[in-house]
């Protein structure tokens, strides 16, 4: 490797891709391609990064199976921060599985950080996590020890566990102080940040106010008896009853939470409920039925009784009711949640990470245009969407990791 090469590459080490491409801007060799797409991610230039990556493992060929491999995974990772989720993991693993073949540990673990961080992206955080668990990360650089503590916070906080979300945190701060990448101690500044968001509203007794993370984890630890709006959970302890399939259910526990310890008429429980502007005796009817479904769920946490105007709710065992909302209330807030990180979405990422058909995102998508919430650029498949961080709205702490320039 000549001097140039070299003094490319540690200058993108310590986040100058500026430097970089002073150094090799005009080289169309395999290295100088690398280092090229290498900056040009970090310049924020995905698509021109993409594109000089492939040609850079193209030329290095197999002749030259671990340059080959860096650079495949240095695609991987500008594929993660395009948001493009269906990037074939195959290639990750081949590179991965090369790269630990020939010795090169470092590149392997970043391979594994790039697919634990794809899997935290796409809800499967038990595969994340025992992945995550795998990776010993006391001989690796400071740079990837910061990017272990910020998957560990990632995690923690998926997993509501404030205190190891903070100490994680800590960790990651310490680690990129002493890499030295501006870059990465901005990430890390920008996970305490959110930390100190609202996660989440409490409603009771006709008030609500905000919630911190470690509010709502405090919450969901008391005797409270909770009916999470984020989750479509209801929860008292140890005690969970997931109605997330069953919206009309839900609903039903949800207005009945808010009220109590007031009763909610059958007017307005099945104005709620079935969304009908009056209220017969079919509507009456199936209210019944839908009560008496919503008693089976709930069978082991309250009672709901009738009234003379409608029902109440009345818990076993809890003194205190507590409606847990969303810090924003929005028809399509999950896909809010997501654009918020600042990153830019295809409409296909967008259903794989909410599990949903890529025509239900792209519904949304639309919806939320038309009201100027979020922004579109590109077209066809280069289409992506985005929008600015919403003040006040905490966001999933899923952060992008510098690209293996070694």
């Amino acid at each position: 490797m000549d001097s140039l090469i070299t003094a490319a590459a540690r200058a993108l080490a310590a986040g100058d891709p500026l430097g970089a491409l002073n150094r090799v801007a005009l080289r169309d060799d395999a290295s100088a391609l690398a280092l090229r797409g290498i900056a040009m991610a970090q310049l924020g230039d995905l698509a021109r990064a993409k594109a000089l990556l492939r040609n850079a493992a193209r030329a290095f060929g197999s002749r030259e199976p671990v340059a080959r491999a860096k650079c495949r995974v240095a695609e991987a990772e500008v594929a993660l921060a395009s948001r493009e989720l269906g990037w074939p993991p195959e290639k990750l693993d081949a590179a991965r599985a090369t790269l630990e073949t020939h010795g090169d540990h470092v590149n392997a673990a970043q391979a594994r950080y790039i697919e634990i961080r794809r899997l935290l992206l796409i809800g499967k955080l038990d595969e994340a996590e025992r992945k995550h668990a795998a990776i010993d990360p006391v001989p690796l650089p400071h740079a990837l020890k910061a990017v272990h503590a910020l998957i560990t916070a990632g995690i923690a906080v998926r997993r509501l566990r404030t205190r190891t979300a903070r100490a994680a945190l800590a960790q990651a701060a310490d680690a990129a102080r002493h890499a030295r990448i501006p870059a990465l101690a901005a990430e890390v500044d920008s996970a305490f940040e959110f930390l100190n968001l609202p996660a989440a509203r409490r409603v009771a007794n006709g008030t609500e106010r905000p919630l911190l993370l470690e509010d709502v984890e405090t919450l969901l630890q008391s005797k409270a008896f909770v009916i999470d709006a984020c989750r479509h959970v209801v929860q008292q302890k140890d005690v969970i009853v997931s109605l997330a399939t069953r919206p009309v259910l839900f609903t039903l526990i949800r207005v009945l939470g808010e009220a109590w310890p007031q009763d909610v008429s059958r007017d307005v429980l099945v104005a709620r409920a079935f969304r009908a502007k009056h209220a017969d005796e079919s509507h009456r009817a199936r209210l019944r039925v839908e009560i008496g479904r919503l008693r089976e769920q709930l069978r082991t946490l309250t009672g709901i009784n009738a009234t003379p105007q409608g029902f109440v709710l009345a818990p076993h065992e809890a003194n205190e009711l507590v409606v847990l909302a969303r810090p924003v209330e929005e028809k399509h807030a999950a896909v809010l949640a997501l654009l918020a990180d600042g990153e830019s979405w295809s409409s296909s990422a967008l259903a794989l990470a909410l599990a949903t058909s890529q025509r239900s995102a792209q519904r949304a998508l639309d919806a939320l245009a038309v009201n100027g919430k979020v922004q579109t650029f590109g077209r066809g498949r280069a289409r992506r969407w985005t929008m600015p961080p919403m003040p006040g709205f905490a966001t999933t702490l899923l952060l992008t990791a510098p690209l293996p320039v070694d």
